[in-house]
């Protein structure tokens, strides 16, 4: 239950109010820390890395974030308010609601005299008319974006009532033509100026510029013909898709009106940071860390790919921050054509604490090369040597 979940900060060790970039820091540490890979076995570390998981894909949205700061874990529950929301957050619902059905185009006509001497063309209120985009977000990880996957999504949307048939009118009723408007949706009225006659047009107040008039309404969607549902979607989710890329699903946005198209659906697609990979357009980059030694006479070495582990020969005298490349094992183009490579870069890693023993056998290395002077010891000439001659 969401009373028994963690604080999403304090999953993360993380302040309220805490920016994007700490998010996503937080949550990166996080993931290497429980990374089911570095933690075989490890219950815990499993459930762990989920809970961070879980936090992140809340705190990276910013319209989910700012619900959760708000109203705390129901705030993000996925039957929360009227849903839709922008992509990245803004903060505006799907389309524009169950009861706003009426045409723009119909006010400013009741303004500027659609029906005047300027022979303003009038707007037919049965017309068939779109349905309305909607907006939804989901969150995948750096492995589902790059390889795709399927994701199914809640969609709060406007869809046509299944009692009436959009009509609006009860079942076996059906609505009539306005008397006052005769199915125009709109009335002229005059008014004397000392400039003469204006004749002007506004919507019908009697059918509310409808056309028709439903007598008796639909007892389910109360006479509109639409209802707002929430309703389970799956979506692919294209591979090679980048974070915060937008995803355009066409007809799955609110129904349209009078027998019109329905809208599309926008899916804003947010990818959560990987632990170990970086993305760089389609290639990969990662880090391996080598010992000395290895760097030195060179190794056999296990490499984390997308594809799971590789073993590469690393050549010796490798230094540090080399970097070698495993070709195609990095990201597919998101259109298909060809994949990018994965870049290794070598860390070295030197010994913070030696025994005296070892430190005998680094001089007696260190001799070997030539070099007189034990390490270790501060050496008498500066950082830029002897004065040239």
């Amino acid at each position: 239950m969401a009373a028994e979940k963690r604080d999403y900060y304090e999953v993360l060790g993380l302040q309220k109010g805490a920016s994007e970039d700490e998010i996503k820091k937080a949550y990166r540490k996080k993931a290497k820390q429980y990374h089911p890979d570095l933690n075989p076995g490890d219950k815990t570390a499993e459930e762990k890395f989920k809970e961070a998981n879980e936090a992140y894909e809340v705190l990276s949205d910013a319209d989910k974030k700012a619900r959760y700061d708000q109203y705390g874990h129901a705030g993000v529950d996925p039957n929360f308010g009227a849903g839709g929301g922008n992509p990245f957050g803004g903060g505006f619902g799907g389309g524009f609601g169950g009861g706003m059905d009426f045409d723009l185009g119909d006010i400013f006509s009741s303004f500027f005299g659609g029906g005047a001497a300027g022979g303003g063309r009038r707007s037919n209120p049965n017309a068939p008319r779109r349905g309305e985009d909607i907006q939804a977000n989901v969150t995948v990880s750096f492995e589902e974006a790059a390889k795709g996957c399927k994701r199914t999504i809640d969609v709060n949307r406007i869809d046509t009532c299944p009692d009436c048939g959009g009509s609006g009118a009860k079942k076996g009723t059906s609505p009539k033509t306005c008397p006052d408007c005769h199915g125009t949706g709109q009335v002229s009225t005059q008014q004397r100026t000392p400039f003469g006659v204006i004749q002007s047009q506004k919507a019908c107040s009697r059918c509310g510029g409808r056309g028709k008039i439903i007598e008796t309404p639909c007892p389910k969607c109360s006479g509109r013909g639409r209802f707002t549902k929430t309703s389970k979607l799956e979506i692919n989710i294209p591979a090679g898709i980048d974070d915060r890329q937008v995803l355009n699903v066409r007809g799955e946005g609110n129904k349209g009106m009078n027998g019109g198209p329905a809208g599309d659906l926008h899916v804003g697609v947010f990818v959560r940071p990987h632990p170990f990979f970086e993305r760089d357009g389609f290639n990969v980059w990662c880090e391996v860390h080598v010992s000395y030694a290895q760097a030195a006479l060179g190794d056999k070495i296990i490499v984390p790919t997308l594809d799971g582990k590789v073993e590469y020969s690393l050549r010796p005298g490798t230094q540090p921050m080399d970097v070698f490349k495993l070709r195609e094992k990095g990201i597919q183009n998101i259109n298909g054509r060809g994949r990018g490579d994965q870049l290794v870069r070598i860390i070295v890693d030197v010994p913070t604490s030696l025994t005296d023993e070892q430190k005998e056998l680094l001089n007696k290395f260190n001799e070997s090369l030539g070099n007189k002077q034990p390490a270790g010891e501060e050496k008498k000439s500066g950082f830029f040597g002897k004065k040239k001659k």
